[in-house]
């Protein structure tokens, strides 16, 4: 199983610089962060640092989406970094939760997204792209080899759906072992469907970890607390899914959505961190399922569970108070007993 850092472009730039380069040092091979302009600073300006300051990681927008920014110019800073460090990208992208709303947007439909995934992959690996209107544009100065897979970020049934017949890899920010299951599954079945080889498609858990030293009350209480909001950012993408097909859809499952019935709205200034106030309404057992708490034992039993079920890449969520602590204990302790 390959891990993942994901962290905020909060400033300074040099300690997530800092905070990947721990992570390399320590097993991983993927960096992630967040892609929301107004919340955060420039992803694509820290990824040619991040790339310039470690030899292996693979970096990438955890997600991007097609609204904030045109195609032909993701396709190119891709691109540009992948010429400059040898195809070390890759472009997760979905809907746009953040980044769309903060700027008063509403987030991208799935046949914006399927456009998109299109015209960046293309581009991006060399190939030519047709906006649709009888302009196909390649770009001339990239060499024979270049690639750039791109990663879906989904939950509902039409998304998943998506995923598997048009992404290279799924994305799913949650880490409950039934609703993976149950995912993996639906973006599986679909690659099938279209005559895909499922195995292409790589799967990727994301998810808040937090390592505590024991399994004590107190322990434990400090962990969640400082996971919850995790929760309440999953609650964004279910209130979406729940607007659409309704409580109790046959479309969506109930574990999914039965949690946000407290959800009293959300303001994005907290958003992705711990001690969001607008996340009080997540329950101890929704950050259990969806996050990996508690002692290092307790993380290496879940992500075996995760990697039976066919799971890639476990990337993690290090918003709390324990940043280093947890990429050490995972270098030291969790990845070479789950691959051990």
């Amino acid at each position: 199983m390959d891990f993942g850092l994901v962290l905020q472009t909060d400033p300074p730039a040099s300690r997530v610089i800092s905070l990947m380069k721990r992570a390399e040092r320590n097993g991983f091979s993927y960096g992630w962060t967040f892609d929301s302009a107004v919340l955060w600073q420039e992803p694509f300006v820290i990824y040619s640092q991040i790339l310039a300051n470690t030899t292996k990681l693979t970096v990438g927008p955890m997600v991007t989406n097609p609204g904030t920014r045109t195609w032909e110019v993701t396709a190119s800073t891709f691109a540009t970094l992948n010429d400059m460090f040898g195809n070390r990208t890759v472009c997760g992208i979905g809907r746009g939760d953040s980044a769309m709303r903060v700027a008063g947007r509403k987030p991208n439909t799935l046949a914006r997204i399927s456009e998109a995934m299109k015209v960046i992959r293309a581009l991006g690996s060399g190939g030519e792209a047709d906006f649709g209107d009888g302009t196909v544009i390649r770009f001339p100065w990239i060499k024979p080899g270049a690639r750039l897979p791109v990663w879906m970020a989904a939950y509902g049934p039409k998304a998943l759906k998506m995923t598997g017949e048009e992404a290279d890899g799924f994305i799913l920010q949650l880490s409950d072992l039934y609703l993976t299951e149950y995912m993996v599954k639906a973006v599986k079945d679909a690659a099938v469907a279209v005559g895909r080889d499922p195995s292409e498609v790589r799967i990727c858990v994301a998810a808040p970890a937090y390592v505590t030293e024991d399994d004590s009350p107190e322990a434990l209480a400090h962990a969640r607390d400082q996971c919850r909001w995790f929760g309440g950012m999953v609650g964004n993408h279910v209130a979406d899914l729940v607007a659409k097909y309704g409580a109790h859809s046959a479309a969506v499952p109930d574990e999914l959505t039965d949690y946000i019935k407290a959800r009293q709205g959300y303001d994005y200034s907290h958003h992705g961190r711990s001690g969001n106030p607008d996340t009080e309404f997540v329950p101890d057992e929704i950050v259990d399922r969806f996050c990996v708490i508690g002692p290092v034992e307790k993380h290496i039993e879940k992500l075996t569970a995760l990697r039976e079920l066919g799971v890639d890449q476990f990337a993690v969520y290090d918003m709390h108070d324990a940043q280093e602590a947890t990429i050490d204990a995972y270098g030291t302790k969790v990845i070479p007993a789950v691959n051990g």
